[in-house]
């Protein structure tokens, strides 16, 4: 199978580069004709150099991809690059992973999955928690009724500002936003996934740059959630993580049922420990590669019973609670749901 890396941009791409790099059948291809854009940083490479370093092949522009014609594709270019690469991969028949969020605004996100509708292709999300051992074990519990009906549910999606090796995190004309665009999405997919069928219908936020006070986009926020089924739920999307802690961050939710009361965190299969050498605090995780599982699941398909990678209409919906909670963060008020 070919599969083709459309930018170098978002910090996933270096561990889907050597995974696909890696694993049996695959043919990898890999562009980041964006990155010329940017000034260089040589601690921290991308485009060709980058390449180099990964031990993949390289061309240097998009359409050099499609003209090997790969069977699928991933999109890890910044976000508001997202559109015209699903659109291209569309307009050449190819299945396509995106990075999240789907998109920056409701029109583009629409506009990518008519694209795709049209042109017969797949649109998947780039969503790795749902391949999470923990998410699996609380999923499970919800589906099979241990939880009775769901009340309330707290989430928390912290992590490093991470503009020190991806400026574009921090600029709104690449990212569409700050914290609250990035963090805010993966919750909320989670909770797609879990409240059958349940929708959001109003959304309240609020949003600062305390942390961070010379950063234009928000570095902080707060999601309330209202859903049609009378569940309620918090979500704290902020890049909270110290600059130099040992570990990125994590995501946690806390499930408050009839019944009983789940929590999990998805990135706590690690051993941590202090390096005395360097003198520093150390967190190694070890378990389930969970970009090797999203990866795998696009690629090959579900196993009996597992989890899919959400879709483009997904996308969308996760998308609308991230414009719905900058317009409430703008308006000081309660915003309805799109």
């Amino acid at each position: 199978m070919k599969v083709g890396l459309l930018s170098f941009a978002h910090t996933h791409a270096l561990s889907y580069a050597a995974l696909l790099r890696d694993m049996e059948g695959i043919e990898l291809l890999t562009t980041d004709p964006d990155s010329l854009a940017e000034e260089p940083r040589p601690e921290w490479p991308r485009g060709r150099d980058l390449a180099r370093d990964l031990g993949v092949d390289y061309v240097d522009t998009y359409e050099e991809v499609f003209a090997w014609q790969p069977d699928a594709v991933i999109v890890a270019a910044e976000n508001t690059r997202h559109r015209h690469l699903v659109e291209l991969a569309a307009s050449h028949g190819v299945d396509v992973l995106c990075e999240k969020p789907l998109a920056t605004t409701a029109q583009d996100a629409e506009a990518m999955i008519k694209a795709c509708q049209a042109a017969g292709t797949r649109l998947a999300i780039a969503h790795p928690v749902r391949f999470s051992p923990a998410y699996a074990a609380a999923r499970a519990a919800v589906k099979g009724g241990h939880l009775g009906r769901i009340l309330a549910v707290r989430g928390a999606n912290y992590g490093r500002l991470s503009d020190a090796e991806r400026p574009w995190f921090a600029d709104p004309a690449l990212a569409g936003g700050g914290a609250l665009m990035d963090h805010t999405v993966h919750i909320a997919d989670l909770l797609d996934d879990l409240l059958d069928g349940a929708r959001a219908t109003e959304v309240y936020a609020q949003s600062n740059t305390l942390l961070y006070p010379d950063h234009e986009t928000e570095t902080a926020g707060l999601v309330t959630l209202a859903y049609d089924n009378g569940t309620h739920v918090t979500i704290d999307c902020s890049w909270s993580q110290p600059a130099h802690h040992p570990q990125w961050g994590d995501v946690e939710i806390q499930l408050v049922g009839e019944k009983a009361t789940v929590e999990f965190a998805a990135f706590s299969q690690s051993v941590s420990g202090y390096d005395e050498a360097n003198r520093t605090a150390t967190v190694h995780p070890w378990g389930t590669d969970l970009d090797e599982r999203l990866l795998t699941t696009f690629l090959h398909g579900t196993q009996d019973g597992d989890v899919d990678v959400p879709d483009g209409e997904s996308g969308l919906r996760t998308l609308q609670i991230v414009l719905a909670g900058y317009a409430s963060a703008d308006a000081g008020q309660p915003a309805p749901m799109a």
